[in-house]
């Protein structure tokens, strides 16, 4: 047991000796007693601050008292107090260091509450050293001294530092705050801007964002450090100052040149992020040779600087640099490795961005480069299309058009939508358009290329299923479904109908001369893929001049309206093909003009889906460029039949086609009498050619075969593809026709 005076000489010992600010108040909180470290923190002699409020009592401004939460209220890493300020725009102090700051006298109202109560409390105050630029954190415990009586008559203040806990945990804050902000798209400059944003105002006061061009085009970066005077262009930047960043040298979306010696290019050489500031001389020499920056960085004061490397994966993609000219310190080593932690997860997330956007633009490539470019010339309508990618952030998907010139001047349009998005999409529908086209050259009707058609999806999705991925995933490519919708319909200049059928695609929106649009009543057949499901076609009368607009459904459905209900579809108020229908039956100078209106006016700029446009406006033949003759079966009106061939092509000035005309009617006409039944049908139609077509009541094809030596028949059919520029035939109600078409003369 320690005696009286023992007890009184081990206080006094602990009291000077301890390592800790340590300091006594009286009730009236002026100071009593004060060890060593305490003075030096203060920059006071103890006698000084005898009977004064001093120590961190303080009230100079140089404390900010809080209370002691953990640091919860840090967003930044440096803390500010009442002194830890900037004038901003308005001519008013602006409070620094993320969080609200708490009233300076909250140290003397705890004092006061453990005189009051007797119970010890602790509290978190930030301030300087005596002769020390940087703020220090102290979590101070108060405790009361009672008298022999029991009563408080004095309070004890003991700090404890705790600077670097509180930056450690203000720092994994900022990096927890930056993982959540920075990469929310798969967009590279949003993802440059939400790293200039993030770090504001707690971390720096100005932030910039520099890229190479390559990255902005989604190409592959160059790997590795480099090296000399580097370009890059400026994405972002934002001011703690104002929203017009007035420190900015360069404008967003200006490409500038750094040299070799300045501290964005010094970075992107060593791959290390580089602090320098007013004092260093590399810092000056590049002041000097942009005078520009040099009189900014001069005008608002700038204190210190951090240039940040943007790598990714072993690539240099450009320079983030953090500036600060408000904050009253500058820089430290340990705000240099945050700054390169939070580049480096920022790096992350545009790299990911930039191989989006690389994989985007590659499926876009495809995508057009496997759609018709041009349309071919044939004179059954007009027509004009569009084709409009969805958002960045969906992707490319596989809709569809196409233009197909068919025998007699008739004309087939496509429009398809492949399930999914992106490069798969694209190249299941470049596999579907050519099978269509495919189809389409055997003249098929509606109803039966889309059961063709189907079968070639069911097949695709097979071979699809359970084969290797692209990269030896045996699973990869049976997570891709494989489905498609199709409309595709066959309109007759000369007959004046059009016969279309569906899979699981929106029906086509018929707009007639007179300004009534309404949806056509077709069939609704299953999707593509399904497998063993009829398709059901129809036949209409289209007037001559009346507009098809046949769609892909991310034209008609969006957020903001719906496509329509009813039989699948409808025009109620406020759809989307209620919407169509008013535009297409509105007069407009043209079709393209047109198709301007509908996306203009339909799209959304959410949309989730591409879109795909095909406007036709129907045209008809003159009764004087078609001409039709029904002949019986019988031998011996091959002649007759070569008069009439040779006075109609005499009446349309085409005399130079006679002779090879007259050969193909009488082989063809033979052929109908000896294979067919029934009265023949002779047509001849002018149009961009001269198409002869024969057609009778038997659905036996013939086909072109090799004669030998000593067959009497056989080369008929040969002779007709050697004098035509093609020919073929086709299923018709009742029977079959066989064409051949021949050039017009050049005059």
């Amino acid at each position: 047991m320690y005696d009286t005076r023992e007890a009184a000489l081990w206080q006094a010992l602990s009291f000077a000796q301890s390592v800790l600010p340590m300091a006594v108040y009286d009730a009236d909180l002026r100071l009593l007693h004060a060890n060593e470290r305490m003075c030096r923190i203060a920059g006071r002699t103890e006698a000084e601050m005898r009977g004064h409020r001093s120590g961190f009592l303080l009230d100079d401004g140089a404390a900010d008292d809080r209370p002691d939460d953990g640091g919860v209220h840090d967003a930044g890493v440096h803390d500010g107090g009442a002194d830890d300020g900037a004038a901003g725009p308005d001519g008013e102090r602006q409070a620094r260091g993320g969080g609200p700051q708490t009233p300076a006298g909250a140290l003397e109202a705890a004092l006061r509450r453990v005189v009051r109560t007797g119970e010890a409390e602790s509290l978190q105050t930030v301030r300087r050293v005596d002769g020390e630029r940087h703020l220090r954190s102290w979590a101070l415990s108060l405790s009361p001294l009672r008298n022999a009586s029991g009563r408080v008559h004095a309070l004890a203040v003991t700090g404890f530092e705790n600077s670097a806990q509180r930056r450690a945990r203000a720092s994994l804050a900022l990096l927890s705050e930056a993982s959540m902000r920075i990469g929310t798209t798969l967009d590279v400059t949003r993802t440059a801007q939400e790293l200039a944003s993030t770090p504001l105002p707690g971390f720096a006061d100005f932030i910039s964002v520099d890229l190479l061009d390559s990255v902005l085009r989604g190409d592959e970066p160059t790997p590795g450090p480099v090296s000399g005077d580097i370009p890059l262009r400026r994405v972002a930047h934002e001011s703690a100052r104002h929203p017009d960043a007035p420190e900015a040298a360069v404008a967003v979306g200006d490409l500038d040149h750094y040299p070799e010696s300045s501290p964005p290019a010094r970075c992107l050489a060593t791959g290390h992020a580089v602090l320098t500031g007013p004092g260093d001389q590399a810092y000056t020499d590049w002041m000097a040779r942009d005078p520009r920056r040099g009189a900014l960085a001069a005008g608002f004061g700038v204190r210190s600087l951090v240039a940040a490397p943007l790598v990714a994966r072993g690539n240099i993609l450009g320079a983030a640099l953090f500036t600060r000219h408000l904050h009253p310190e500058p820089f430290t080593e340990e705000d240099l490795a945050l700054a390169e932690q939070l580049t480096a997860r920022a790096a992350i997330c545009i790299d990911n961005a930039r191989r989006y956007t690389r994989e985007r633009a590659t499926a876009v490539t495809l995508q057009r480069s496997l759609l018709p470019r041009g349309l071919p010339p044939q004179s059954a309508v007009e027509v004009a299309t569009r084709y409009r990618p969805a958002d960045s952030q969906y992707g490319v998907g596989g809709d569809w058009f196409d233009v197909i010139p068919l025998a007699g001047s008739r004309v087939a349009l496509v429009v398809g939508d492949v399930v999914g998005h992106g490069i798969h999409a694209s190249a299941t529908m470049g596999r579907l358009r050519t099978a269509v086209r495919t189809l389409a050259d055997i003249d098929l009707p509606p109803d039966e290329l889309l059961t063709h058609l189907d079968d070639v999806v069911v097949r695709l999705a097979s071979e699809n299923f359970g084969s290797a991925g692209p990269d030896g995933d045996p699973g990869a490519a049976a997570d891709e479904d494989i489905g498609a919708s199709c409309l595709y319909a066959v309109y007759d200049p000369v007959a004046r109908a059009c016969c279309a059928a569906r899979a699981g695609h929106p029906p086509p929106v018929l707009a007639t001369p007179d300004g009534a649009a309404h949806l056509l009543d077709l069939p609704a057949g299953p999707p593509l893929g399904l497998g063993d499901l009829p398709f059901e076609s129809a036949e209409f009368e289209i007037p001559e001049g009346s507009t098809l607009a046949l769609y892909t459904d991310g034209l008609i459905e969006s957020p903001e309206h719906g496509a329509g209900t009813g039989k699948g579809l409808g025009t109620e108020p406020g759809s989307g093909v209620e919407g169509l229908c008013a535009i297409l039956g509105t007069p407009s100078p043209s079709l393209e003009s047109t198709c301007d209106t509908v996306l203009d006016k339909l799209l959304s700029p959410s949309r989730t889906d591409d879109v795909a446009l095909l406007l036709a406006r129907t045209r008809v033949l003159d009764a004087e460029q078609v001409v039709t003759w029904e002949l019986p079966a019988e031998p011996e009106l091959v002649a007759d039949a070569r008069e009439r061939i040779t006075a109609q092509l005499a009446a349309w000035g085409l005399e130079e086609l006679t002779f090879t005309t007259e050969l193909v009617v009488s082989e063809l006409f033979t052929n109908a009498i000896l294979h067919g039944r029934g009265p023949v049908l002779l047509r001849l139609i002018r149009d961009r050619t001269l198409l002869c077509e024969v057609s009778d009541h038997s659905t036996s094809a013939p086909h072109m075969r090799r004669a030998r030596v000593y067959d009497e028949g056989g080369r008929g059919l040969l002779l007709v593809a050697q004098l035509t520029r093609r020919w073929g035939t086709r299923q018709i109600p009742g029977g079959k026709a066989i064409w051949a078409e021949q050039p017009l003369p050049a005059a």
